[in-house]
């Protein structure tokens, strides 16, 4: 027999050898029983050798009872200890090292979601487990008021409308949530384009988008906004630049698509879009019967919706998760601004490698217009690339004039790397 042990300090399920911990549980109970009785035998066997006169006898008479008090004192404080370390195993095997059930205000649905439950037909021959333990992140721990609050709602019921609060956990960590038994809120679609006319058409009106939680309530007023480097105007399909953009270079740092995928050898055929704002690079690729898929949050904008409703794959996900794909699957990895995800040089390094597992060898990174902040970043991040041993198809480093009107110049490194064949 097995059991599963949920490690949510790294967010992940790891199983465990039921002997081993039912063997230190048995242990540490046996050592208890034993410590306890020898206390009760030495205490109640111990009396003075001469018993001479009666006075002396109940003299030692209550020394003797003062001495059983102490004694089972200390035997209620070994009691007491054994509990808690049994306690704190039980934790350990039921996975709740971090979220500690035991608080109190913790909604009853996060308690049940989390709770371990043993397969009905016993171990597992192939895997060798025998409970199966739901995962979530484990800096939930940090923000669990929240989490608990996002787990209060009536169950079958409408959720409550909270999006906001589901995304604000993901990015204190938060990842991934538990999921809910309720029904999320439903905002009817309408006038949606077939494919593959829904790519340049605008896509969605105004009542037909989620907008609690955001700033602006209309796409009117997200396109009079910079949300971001890769987005400004970028919701407007019509006017502006976003409907040339990948097919109509503005500088030298702008590389053309069909430029880029007559570099990728073996075809390119699926790809994965980092930041990917409105999703126009996935509408593109598509154009050429290339699958994209764009990694988006909707931080101040609705870009899931938008990019689903011109009949594209938005990935709801932060740049802190694991990407949820095996390795060397794609043929292509595009990103721009939005691989600059700050903090320390080591967070940069951790993505780079999971991007680097996911694409396949002969695979392109396509680094679009990376904004370098400094001649230091600059210099960081091609270190970074280089200790990958890609080879440059392509490497520009130019400079535009700020878009905010600053009239300040900007360096902004584009490129197209080849993951090589390591053995």
């Amino acid at each position: 027999m097995g059991s599963v042990s949920l490690k949510i300090g790294d967010g992940t399920a790891r199983f465990r050898r039921a002997t081993l911990c039912s063997s230190a549980v048995n242990i540490l109970m046996l050592l208890s029983v034993i410590t306890t009785n020898l206390f009760a035998l030495y205490a109640f066997t111990s009396s003075p050798k001469d018993h001479q006169t009666h006075h002396h006898l109940q003299h030692h008479s209550h020394k003797n009872i003062s001495l059983i008090s102490e004694q089972v004192a200390l035997i209620l404080r070994e009691i007491d200890s054994s509990q808690k370390k049994l306690a704190q195993m039980e934790k350990e095997l039921l996975g709740y090292e971090s979220v500690d059930l035991s608080r109190p205000n913790i909604a009853n649905e996060l308690k049940l979601f989390l709770q371990h439950h043993q397969l009905p037909l016993g171990k597992d021959s192939r895997s060798g487990i025998t409970e199966m333990v739901a995962s979530v992140g484990h800096s939930c721990e940090k923000s669990v008021d929240l989490l608990s609050q996002y787990m209060t709602y009536k169950v079958s019921g409408p959720c409550p409308d909270d999006w906001s609060l589901a995304q604000k956990l993901v990015l204190r960590g938060c990842e991934p949530l538990p999921r809910r038994r309720c029904f999320a809120k439903s905002v009817p679609k309408v006038d949606l384009k077939p494919f593959p006319i829904s790519l340049w058409k605008p896509a969605v009106g105004n009542k037909t988008v989620n907008w609690s939680g955001l700033g602006c309530k209309s796409f009117e007023c997200l396109n009079s906004k910079k949300l971001g480097r890769d987005c400004a105007g970028c919701f407007d399909l019509v006017n502006g630049f976003e409907n040339q953009r990948f097919v109509k270079a503005r500088g030298k740092n702008d590389f053309l698509i069909d430029d880029v995928l007559a570099m990728g050898s073996g075809g390119i055929r699926i790809g994965f879009d980092i930041g990917g704002g409105s999703g126009s690079f996935a509408a593109r690729m598509a154009e050429r019967n290339v699958t994209v898929i764009t990694n988006t949050l909707n931080v101040d904008a609705p870009f899931s919706e938008f990019i689903a409703a011109r009949g594209l794959f938005p990935l709801f996900l932060s740049l802190d998760h694991r990407f949820p794909f095996y390795d060397n699957v794609f043929d292509l990895v595009h990103t721009g601004s939005g691989l600059d995800i700050g903090g320390k040089p080591e967070k940069l390094d951790f993505l780079m490698f999971d991007l680097d597992r996911i694409l396949r060898p002969g695979g392109l990174f396509w680094l679009d217009n990376f904004y370098c902040a400094n001649d230091e970043k600059k210099k960081a991040l091609t270190r970074l690339i280089e200790q990958f041993g890609y080879k440059k198809l392509k490497w520009v480093v130019g400079e535009k004039v700020d878009t905010s009107g600053s009239g300040k110049s900007e360096v902004y490194l584009s490129t197209v790397l080849q993951k090589p064949v390591r053995l």
